[in-house]
This record gives C-alpha cells, structure tokens and sequence, in this order.
C-alpha cells in the first residue's frame, strides 16, 4: 500500500465497503456520541467518516489531536446504517473504522476555527492565509479559479488564439496608474517598470503578423485598493487581433464570456446578444458608465420641467427623475429609508412624489408642481398610477453619483431587481480627450494608443473634447470588466494625438520609439481588449470584494501580512543598486 494513501478523502463509494484502506488529510472535525468517536478527515477532494469505538488502541490518541492536524490512518470501509446517511457528501454512504494512526503534522492552537467558519478579521486571515485557504469557501473559489483560467486557455485556443508569453521587466507607459519600478544594478540611475498592461508589445505582436494573441497575463499597478481592485497585482484575459473592427472583437469577446458565464455561473443566465450602450447615454440613463442592468429602471433628464417651476429648490439645475413603478403598496418607510441611503452618499436629501389615480401628485414636493409641471413629468418618466419618482438635483457629476446608486437600490427594495442573471453590456464611444479639472490641461481620458473616430482629420479639425474614441468598456452587473480599443496604427495619428495631450514629438519618440518605428513599417489595423480575470471569478463566485478570489492578495494598505512585504532592505543592496533612500520626517 502507498506510504500515505490508497484513496483520497472524497473517493469511497457504497462499492469500497469491506476493503482496507489508507487515508490521509486535515483533521476537520470531531463528534464524541456516547463515547463512539466521530471524525471527519479532510484532503483537497473531500471529507471521510472515520469511526473509532472505545477500547481502540487509536482511541485515546484520535481523541486528543487539535483541529488541523494532519493525519494518515489505516482502516476498513464500513456501510453507514440508512439513518446515518449523509446525502450531501459523495462519500455519505460509507465511513472507515480506523485500526491505526500516525500523525504526519500536529496542529498548534488556531489563530481561528476553520470549520465552522466564522467571521474572522481580515488581517487575522491574511497573516494566516494558509489556514484561511482551508476553509471550504475560499477553497471553492480558488478552484473556481483555477476552471475560469483553464477554460479561457481552451476557448481561446480553439477560436485560433496562440498564447504568448510578453516581458515582465520593461519601460515605463502612461496607462493611466502608477508603475512599479525596478531599479537597475548594472544601469545605475535607471529603473525598469513592471507592466500596467501588456498593450505595447501585444501590438507590437501584431505588427509582426502573429494575427491573433492572448495571455493570462499578470498586470501590475500602484494604485489603490476598492472592493474590485487589488492593489498591486491582478490578472487578465489579454487580446489582440490583426484586421478588425469593433464588432469583430465584440464577436468574439461576447462568445467567449457568454460560454464561461454560462458553464460555471451556477446555473444563472446570460443575455445575449450584449448591448452597446454610448457613454454619454450611459452616464445620464444609468449615472455610470457601468451600468446594472439586472433592472430595467433608468434616470431621464428632467432639467427643462424645473427651469422655470415654482420649485426653487430645482430652478436652474440639472434634475433627473427615477421612476419606479408599481410601488402603490410601499409603505412611507421605503421612500424615507432610500432618502437615508442618498444622504450616505452625499446627498442633502431625496425629492419624491407619488403618482395617484387619474395622475394626481402626492409627496412632499407634490405642492410645488403645476398641472403642467405634473402632465409634463408624467409624460417625460412614462409614470402611471401606482409609480413613485425620486429627483436628484444638482450638477451633472454630483446627481450621476448620487442617483446611479438610488436607482439600483430602489429596484432592489422594490423588487425589481434579478439576483439570477449576468446582464452584460458595452459602453462605446467614450470622449477620447477630457479636460483637467485641477490645471484646465486636455488629457487623454483612456488608453493614448487609441484610434480616434475620424482619423487624422477628426484630430487636425474638432474641438478635442468632442472627439470620440473607437474605445469600449465590457460591462456585467454593475462590474467593469474590462476596457479595449481599436488601436491607432499610423504615425502622424499618434504624433497629433500625443500633441493634444501636451507630449512634445521628441517625448513621444523617446518614450515609445519602439512603437513608433514600428508603425513606419507596415502596421495592420488591430485591436483588442483585456477581461479581467479576478473580477470575472468575483461575479461567477458572488463575492463582494476581489481579495475573497485571490490566493494571496495583498490587504487595502498593499501589504502583504504572510511574507512581510514590503520590507526593508540592507543598506548592502542598496549601494549594489546605487540607491540613497530619503525617508519623510516623523509626522508631528
């Protein structure tokens, strides 16, 4: 017999009953019932009964090991009486009377249970993130993990794909975040940067006729942590493809997401075909542009009712109405508990009326509204009876990200919310420049490698803040996947658009003079995008925060608890690297 098992922990069936087996794993939990000890055992496959009766020699030292220890035991399969039977397990129908024990690795008291599971502080967790990948959660959504990727590498492969492995060690680029550099030893006064993306050398690829790319490529970012962003590191699905236009990649990108979501989304729908959805619609609609679209409500601009109403709390003022129908039953509670919820966004507070029969007003600012005003807004929202409508009012930004919420959380109390869906979408047509509001400077507003809609001439002849981008963002519930473009190609486009955003000619040759050399020596038109893979197993597992899918992540400070980093370094190493660190003055 093997030196440590025959079969694993989630291997025996009703057909092993009377065999000798030996089994190794985690001492999960132990049931003493009138003396008759109860162990479950437990491997990365699964969990086995073990039984040991009084007056075993293995008795007295089962009965003593702490949790989590692990174990090797010998026994013989028995059958489970039928009141016994577990028939949540696949080894429910069987236990094993153990006949001897060696302890392979005694467990020291635990810092926290892992079975049952309860709600440990994150920074307990982390420092002991070995203990906490035990747990049966986080190991599900680590093996989710693992299916995601797998099943990205063979769909992927199969729709003509090749992976490609591209350079962790590079030069810096303004994607758009904070790089991580590493200094040189044998350049001195010079760093590398780590990849915020792989975007240049996958167009780069593609210049050089490979046509179709991917990688599961790590992405490294100082930038910091959200509940769908991990500072530091993350995972993406990285393409690129030669001789396409948008729609070509949403083809492609929209079967691969619809097979995935729909093989390990527990048996939750995907809509399809997915929505475009222009950014500026997006942003007054949905006060987002990542829109949720697990409801159907939507925020209508409402401006020119208010402009000159009696209400002077709205006079002059951008005002969007969110009409949630069907709410005749909800009692004074619903409307005052979503106010609450406003004003914990920032909000004073949240307007509301509530349409009667024959399309009577009735609420606190019912009295302010003519019955123009009123046939107005009933017309504007499509209210009938039975609808509530919430305002928000302000400037453009401050009521986008007051009511892009509101309106996700009134379907939800409403009702009117689908739990059991992934509702996907693309957001299009996004500005390709914006202006800073700190310096008035125009700046890009996504990915500079981006072709701008209209080429060369829409560059040399509009206003830059009316210029679009064929640039895109994929969308699920509310979760931003991912952005993409349709890359620029062609010099003088990239010299032109780089002089909008203020780079001199000599700084973008000296930044990306690779690229450009390239673009001299026949470039196809390409594209791509870039699903991120951690927030593709956050949705598919139903976790609210991206470091529940994460083996070793780093907390929202961007340290790692386990391996102590960042750390210090001698000052040795920092003279090899021709270093002199200038630490801040102690606060205070």
């Amino acid at each position: 017999m093997h030196r440590y098992r025959s079969h694993t922990c989630g291997e025996l069936r009703a057909t092993d009953v009377d065999t000798d087996v030996r089994l190794s794993g985690w001492l999960h939990n132990r049931r003493d019932l009138g003396g008759i000890l109860f162990v479950d055992l437990r491997d990365h496959y699964g969990f086995t009964q073990l039984v040991v009766h009084p007056g075993s020699p293995v008795y007295d030292q089962l009965s003593g090991q702490s949790k989590e220890s692990v174990l090797r035991v010998d026994g013989r399969v028995l059958a489970r009486s039928a009141e016994n039977v577990n028939p949540e397990l696949p080894t429910g129908e069987v236990e094993v009377e153990v006949t001897a024990l060696e302890v392979l690795g005694a467990a020291d008291p635990l810092p926290f249970p892992v079975f049952p599971e309860d709600n440990a502080n994150e920074e307990m967790r982390l420092t002991n993130r070995f203990l906490d990948l035990r747990r049966q959660r986080m190991h599900r959504n680590l093996m989710l993990r693992t299916q995601v990727i797998s099943f990205l590498r063979r769909e992927m492969t199969a729709l003509g794909f090749n992976e490609m492995a591209t350079p962790i060690l590079s030069a810096t680029s303004p994607e758009g975040a904070r790089d991580f550099l590493v200094p040189s030893r044998v350049h001195a006064g010079k760093f590398y940067a780590l990849p915020q993306a792989p975007q240049q050398f996958k167009q780069l690829l593609m210049i050089s006729g490979f046509d179709r790319y991917f990688q599961i490529a790590p992405c490294f970012r100082d930038e910091d942590s959200r509940a769908d962003r991990s500072p530091g590191e993350f995972y993406q699905l990285d393409v690129e493809m030669s001789f396409v236009e948008q729609e070509d990649v949403f083809g492609v990108i929209e079967k691969v997401m619809t097979d995935l979501f729909t093989a390990l989304g527990g048996g939750r729908t995907v809509t399809s075909p997915f929505p475009r959805i222009p950014f500026r619609e997006s942003m007054l609609k949905y006060g987002n542009d990542k829109p949720d679209l697990r409801t159907s409500l939507e925020l209508v601009d409402v401006s020119g009712i208010f402009a000159d109403s009696g209400f002077k709390a709205f006079a002059g003022k951008h005002v969007r109405a969110l009409a949630v129908p069907d709410t005749a039953d909800q009692p004074r509670r619903f409307f005052d508990s979503l106010g609450d919820y406003a004003v914990s966004l920032g909000a004073k507070g949240l307007a509301w009326v509530r349409v009667g029969e024959e399309g009577a007003l009735t609420g606190p600012i019912a009295k302010f509204l003519t019955e123009q005003d009123t046939t107005a807004l009933l017309d504007a929202v499509g209210a009938k009876a039975g609808t509530a409508i919430f305002f928000g009012a302000g400037e453009f930004d401050e009521v986008s990200k007051i009511m892009g919420p509101v309106r996700v959380e009134a379907a939800r109390r409403a009702g009117q919310f689908d739990e059991g869906v992934f509702r996907f979408c693309w957001i299009v047509d996004f500005p390709m420049f914006e202006r800073n509001e700190d310096t008035g400077a125009i700046e890009f507003s996504h990915n500079p490698f981006s072709m701008p809609q209209g080429g060369l001439e829409a560059l040399r002849t509009k206003d830059p803040l009316d210029i679009l981008a064929w640039q895109y963002d994929i969308v699920c519930n509310g979760i931003e996947l991912s952005s993409g473009a349709i890359r620029n190609h062609e010099p003088d486009v990239m010299y032109t658009a780089f002089e909008i955003a203020g780079y001199s000619r000599e700084t973008v040759e000296a930044e990306f003079g690779g690229m450009l050399r390239a673009f001299h020596f026949g470039a196809p038109p390409h594209g791509g995008i870039a699903p991120g893979v951690d927030r593709i197993v956050m949705l598919l597992a139903d976790e609210p925060n991206i470091r529940e899918t994460i083996a070793f992540p780093l907390n929202q400070n961007a340290q790692d608890l386990l391996m102590g980093a960042p750390s210090e370094v001698p000052d040795t190493r920092l003279r090899e690297l021709n270093l002199q660190l200038r630490k801040p003055a102690p606060k205070g």
